[in-house]
């Protein structure tokens, strides 16, 4: 199910076109709506507000749209709600350790049916074992306490629970150098190389290294990325654009303009183009493994 994430952002998403070719501000259309500016951006962005069916109806008629449309606009807007009513989003009850680019994030990888990743520092989040994500998890929460640290470890379980749906395809790239990066030491290397070999087998995952012998490529470039596809929503029986999600220390950016997310698929033709298969990936991953075991 595509759930209230990805029915919010379509519904912004054409609310945000609608307003831009009314030529008003979100400031104006707060005001003709007697809503915040704050509340207008957070429909827009995708995000969870308190807008109801009758402020829809009311930028509507602001907007001048048309009856099939309002009544799409609609049905989206009551998706959302009743999706979000019906509960069953796992990480509620880890809201107090996340932020809300992290929840958001959540939700829309939750209603992803392809995910491509590239990472060029860490064995991304899906991936890692408990004690490596123990491991930096005190690394970024120095100060948190044990039991918070735990919580933390916990959400990432509830997180790769979803790579059990064989119908949610995952793509992951990976530099070399992230698997020579020690966090936690040589032991905690060493399960977590053999728990990669294992998800690499799974027959919805994907893992290829792009290895250190690649020479010059666009990987030794880019940064951190994850590229999220959608399947198609019952409201609008079409597919939902892709979204591509950049994690930075303190911010985080959604990039959906056709240009970037073109750009971004681009880059991932190239990392497919320089990266080892699967097999040689593995063999790869043996390799450094035994390394951590010597």
């Amino acid at each position: 199910m595509a759930g209230s994430t990805l029915a919010r952002r379509s519904l912004g998403r054409r609310l945000r076109k609608l307003r831009d070719a009314a030529k008003l501000s979100q400031s104006a259309a707060a005001r003709a709506v007697e809503l915040s500016p704050q509340s207008i951006g957070r429909l827009e962005d995708g995000q969870a507000t308190r807008i109801t069916g009758l402020h829809i109806n009311e930028l509507c008629n602001l907007y001048g749209v048309s009856d099939d449309e309002r009544r799409l606009l609609l049905e989206l807007g009551q998706e959302a709600r009743e999706a979000t009513k019906s509960g069953g989003k796992w990480w509620r009850a880890y809201a107090d350790l996340l932020t809300a680019g992290v929840e958001h994030y959540y939700g829309l990888e939750e209603a992803a049916n392809r995910l491509t990743s590239f990472q060029n520092i860490m064995v991304p989040g899906l991936l890692q074992t408990v004690d490596y994500r123990r491991a930096g998890e005190w690394t970024i929460h120095p100060d948190d306490s044990s039991a918070d640290i735990e919580r933390r470890v916990e959400m990432t379980v509830r997180r790769q629970e979803r790579l059990q749906d064989n119908k949610f395809e995952v793509a992951m790239f990976l530099l070399e150098a992230t698997l020579h990066h020690p966090v936690g030491g040589a032991a905690v290397m060493d399960r977590q190389m053999l728990h990669l070999d294992r998800l690499s087998r799974r027959p919805n995952v994907s893992i290829r290294i792009v290895p250190q012998g690649a020479g010059s490529n666009l990987g030794l470039h880019l940064g951190p990325f994850v590229l999220l596809e959608f399947d198609r929503l019952p409201s609008t029986r079409s597919t939902e654009p892709p979204v591509v999600y950049v994690e930075g220390f303190t911010e985080d950016r959604y990039l959906e303009r056709e240009t970037e997310v073109n750009s971004y698929t681009k880059a991932i033709g190239e990392l497919d183009r320089v990266a080892l298969n699967q097999h040689e990936s593995r063999a790869l991953m043996g390799r450094i493994a035994g390394e951590y075991r010597a």
